[in-house]
């Protein structure tokens, strides 16, 4: 352990230790001070090379987390009165033995269903882990948070650039120039833009004379800091971003330079402007046509520029058209690929993911197999969310009877949440890992709980692949636990739907898992242990075991690691062991061509399936803007995800969960500052506190997502306390992106009256 970590034998003293907080985006290094088993204080890491001592509240709540009495700490068994009650291990796995395979034996691999939550994502254990249980179990009817989330960026990111993962992230260090849509980083801390202090770097882009303009149907923290700020109508990114390039093109402003070289489709996707002229734009957008062509020359003489979009963008009618367009965008001005403009992140442990390798790929597949009752495709192995109700509640062969959740909670943030609770409350068994007793979880039979945090070592696999910096910082555990290690508890799992029974040889699963993935990444093109004896190699990974064996190994054969020897300076584990502070490898860099993976090895400025969407965009222009109401939400930086709130600290002063509406529309439907509201959809009703505010565009209302904890059985204490709903009762889940699959929340069509 590095000497600037303050360590003691004595287990009555105070000890410092550094770790990256796990709880949202930024990887922020925080400092805590522990005695013994008791947390005395959570700070920020100063001397961290990413964050340098940002953290927000989210951070300083772990303490909190860990010592919640209502974080389940054992196994959970339902009983026959429908109660909960501990069990140990053995007995939990053994009633899920007992269960589950006979499911699968009678109906088949897809009848059981698997739900990955956010804060999966998070945990190396589930990043790593969850895939060996995923392909143990064989089934069609996977789902997770990324399509209520993110789904549309990856598929236009697989079709532009040949992977799913090849998001090109602002270099927000050295832009001059950043248009926002549709995002929020100073509360989000970056989403699909891993950047701890947003606001430090947004400062920084206006002290160097740079501008940011932020467009988004409300007056967020990251608006109110911009330098401009434009409301608009929810559902409409697409074309303005249309109308921007039509400028661009019409005036000749257009100047990919380089890019244009490796480059298809620059010709399509011209004709694709053509007709989202600003004027043809400008009602339906609530942007005049004047500044819509003032925003596209400055984009088009500022020195470096982005542009960045994330939640806003993706969940909504028109979601893998706005996200293609933002990279188009980029582009034709010049600005993917160069620093100061949007480059490909180059993670440290990215395996192939992060080199470099000339040459055409295969693409990203979409679409090999749809949903039995909708027909809706699979994306990265997976299906929408928004179809997880209906394959439950629909008989036939395929139908879903049980279901695994990891640390997901969907019946509170899918759409339709109402009928998913419904859906699962049917289910002939479901297992849920997962630290409480929640929404989803009281439908469980067996609940396996996760260590805390702090409990558990911590590298963010996912995130890093999004970093605005080539940086890796590795924390070990703090604190012991008696708890299994989630990467055991999945791997136990994984042994019961393979028919291996509940007492499966874990170390020997491991030693399989491992021996497999470096066996794949041997066979990787460009991997630096190619033809190299594997025995060699996974000896050299000894005595490690877990998460950590493969964390190595994906450092070693990353473009900074070592290469099993290759350079004896680059990085390991163990490097990372002794820095506790982190690694920082440097700003990004340009890495076009050799970072393209399509059958071209090009771009593919103009992919077939989303250029066909554009027709549906252009019928669009013609609806009229009648006056109805729209619903979106809203993200609060005391919340990430549903569970936190139940930690004291997250949900302290003004309640988060109300209704923001503009005093025009207040008056039009005679509503008053802390009153109630009535919303309805297709969908369902909610009654939300009524906060008046000129802070939101009128015609629309913004209800945060994520609340309304008042379910029966529910045992989480502080949360069912807070008032609030569950927007997500409002969300249509016949209502997709018709490429994507991933759910409609943003611009949901409502109706709202006072409640007297």
């Amino acid at each position: 352990m590095a000497s600037d970590q303050t360590v003691s034998s004595d287990p009555r003293e105070t000890v410092t230790t550094y770790r990256t907080c796990p709880l949202c985006e930024a990887t922020c290094g925080l400092a805590i001070k522990t005695s013994g088993d008791e947390v005395l204080a959570v700070g920020p890491d100063h001397d961290d090379v990413f964050s340098r001592g940002f953290i927000c509240p989210k951070g300083v709540s772990l303490k909190q987390l860990h010592d919640d009495p209502d974080r389940l700490r054992t196994p959970m068994l339902r009983q026959p009165d429908g109660s909960f009650a501990p069990a140990s291990w053995d007995e939990a796995f053994e009633e899920i033995n007992r269960r589950l395979p006979p499911i699968l034996e009678a109906h088949g691999r897809d009848s059981v269903g698997t739900y990955l939550g956010n804060p999966a994502a998070h945990n190396l254990a589930p990043v790593i882990y969850g895939r060996v249980l995923l392909r143990a179990l064989g089934s069609k009817n996977i789902f997770s948070a990324s399509t209520v989330d993110q789904m549309p960026k990856h598929l236009s990111a697989g079709l532009m650039f040949g992977g799913p993962y090849r998001i090109p992230v602002p270099d927000l260090d050295r832009t001059h120039h950043l248009l926002i849509f549709g995002a929020n980083p100073l509360t989000s801390n970056g989403s699909l833009m891993t950047a701890p202090n947003v606001r430090g770097r947004l400062r920084d882009i206006q002290s160097r004379g740079g501008k940011i303009v932020v467009f988004d149907p409300r007056r967020s923290r990251t608006a109110e800091m911009a330098d401009e700020h434009h409301f608009i109508r929810p559902g409409t990114d697409a074309h303005l971003l249309l109308a921007l390039l039509h400028v661009l093109f019409e005036e000749g402003l257009a100047s990919p330079g380089a890019l244009a070289n490796h480059c298809n489709g620059i010709d399509e996707v011209r004709r694709c402007a053509k007709v989202f002229s600003p004027e043809a734009v400008a009602e339906i957008c609530g942007i005049s046509a004047p500044e819509i062509r003032r925003i596209a020359r400055d984009l088009a003489d500022a020195p470096s520029a982005a542009v960045y979009g994330r939640i806003g963008t993706c969940t909504q009618e028109f979601g893998t058209v706005a996200s293609w367009l933002i990279d188009v965008v980029n582009v034709v001005t010049g600005n993917l690929d160069r620093p100061g403009g949007a480059l490909f992140p180059r993670p440290v442990a990215g395996g192939a993911g992060a080199r470099d390798t000339p040459g055409p790929g295969r693409g990203t597949l979409f679409g090999r197999w749809q949903s039995r009752v909708r027909g809706l495709n699979e994306m990265l192995g997976e299906l929408p969310v928004s179809c997880l109700a209906e394959e439950i509640q629909t008989p036939g062969q395929g139908q879903i009877r049980a279901l695994i959740t990891i640390a997901g909670n969907p019946a509170l943030s899918t759409p339709n949440s109402a009928r998913v609770d419904l859906a699962l409350d049917s289910l002939e068994f479901m297992v849920s890992i997962d630290i409480y007793l929640n929404e989803t979880s009281r439908h469980a039979d067996v609940i396996l709980p996760a260590p805390s945090p702090l409990e558990r070592s911590h590298y963010d696999l996912a995130l890093y692949q999004f970093a605005v910096r080539s940086v890796a910082n590795y924390s070990p555990a703090i604190l012991e636990t008696d708890m299994p290690a989630e990467w055991q508890t999945l791997l136990r799992l994984a042994g019961v739907v393979a028919g291996q029974g509940s007492d499966v040889d874990i170390e020997a699963l491991d030693d399989l898992v491992a021996h497999e993935m470096t066996r794949r990444e041997a066979v990787a093109p460009g991997s630096p242990i190619a033809d190299r004896d594997l025995a060699e190699i996974m000896g050299a990974l000894e005595p490690r075991v877990g998460p950590e064996r493969i964390l190595d190994m994906l450092i070693r054969v990353g473009p900074f690691g070592d290469g099993f020897g290759q350079d004896p300076d680059g990085l390991t584990l163990t490097t990372l062991e002794e820095s506790p502070h982190g690694v920082d490898c440097g700003p990004l860099t340009s890495r076009i061509p050799d970072v393209l993976i399509t059958p071209t090895a090009k771009i593919e400025l103009a992919p077939e399936a989303i250029v066909a969407d554009v027709a549906r965009l252009e019928a669009s222009l013609h609806r009229h803007v009648n006056g109805s109401m729209v619903l979106i939400g809203r993200r609060d930086l005391r919340s990430n995800n549903s569970w936190m709130h139940n930690l004291p600290l997250l949900v302290s002063g003004k309640p988060a969960c109300t209704a923001h509406l503009h005093p025009a529309d207040a008056k039009r439907f005679s509503l008053r500052d802390g009153g109630l509201v009535r919303v309805t959809s297709r969908t369902g009703t909610v009654e939300v506190t009524v906060e008046v505010t000129d802070s939101i565009m009128a015609g629309v209302i913004s209800i945060p997502h994520g609340w309304g904890h008042d379910g029966e059985g529910v045992q989480m204490a502080v949360a069912t306390a807070q008032t609030g709903a569950n927007s997500n009762i409002l969300a249509d889940e016949c209502s997709v992106d018709a490429l994507s699959g991933n759910a409609i929340l943003n611009g949901i069509p409502v109706e709202i009256e006072a409640v007297l």
